[in-house]
């Protein structure tokens, strides 16, 4: 593992690769296995979605998740819910503490209708894509997770989407509460701020943690 900016194992590491923007991943991560996110360059929003492996019919929600963490805005310390009320996966550690968990991914559809261009690239297309390799189609894409996406909400309820707040290097880290699928879109959006107009590469590592950090039971 090299790199001063994405800090040192604790483990083995089992997976590490760069994801360029526009493309996709998809894992299926062991009971105690860490994903590590690593924004490489700063504010680029990594859409973010995970099943119960043995079992893809349980998935993210994300009311549920916003619910139990009585925020919108989650971050270290809080699980990632599925529909079922189970932790799917812990957020241990996160050097940006901004992520995005109400505003979804982008599809050519809904680029058309926002800003006004056809066929463009799209997390939707990526999520396909990615979800497909292990047999899952577009009913199993849910409202996702962005990871490092800046969504604040005012106080009359008005949202949007504006710069995001995550430095070159900051990272987040989940760890898996039960064998669970999960999939990345690194977003291809240059029509809003989410990747700052130009996305750019992420990092994603998987690690064994040691045996102390082993999710009990």
């Amino acid at each position: 593992m090299s790199g001063g900016t994405v800090g040192s194992a604790s483990a083995g590491v089992v997976e590490d690769r760069v994801i360029p923007p526009g493309q996709y991943w998809g894992r299926v991560l062991a009971r105690g296995q860490v994903l590590r996110i690593v924004d490489l360059e700063g504010k680029q929003a990594v859409d973010f979605l995970c099943y119960n492996a043995a079992n893809p019919e349980e998935r993210y929600n994300a009311a549920d998740t916003m619910k139990y963490a009585k925020t919108i805005f989650v971050t270290k310390g809080h699980g990632i819910y599925s529909d079922m009320g189970r932790r799917l996966l812990t957020i241990v550690e996160d050097t940006c503490g901004r992520h995005d968990t109400i505003g979804g991914c982008c599809s050519a559809e809904s680029n058309e209708v926002r800003y006004g261009v056809k066929n463009t690239p799209s997390c939707r297309a990526s999520f396909r894509r990615a979800l497909a390799d292990f047999g899952l189609g577009p009913k199993d894409i849910v409202t996702n997770l962005n990871f490092f996406m800046n969504v604040p909400v005012e106080a009359d309820g008005t949202m949007g989407i504006v710069d995001g707040l995550s430095k070159p290097g900051d990272y987040v880290d989940l760890r898996a509460e039960m064998d669970v699928l999960a999939v990345i879109s690194n977003c291809p959006q240059t029509h809003n701020p989410c990747n700052g107009f130009k996305p750019t590469p992420i990092r994603v590592i998987v690690t064994e943690p040691a045996a102390r950090e082993r999710p009990a039971g």
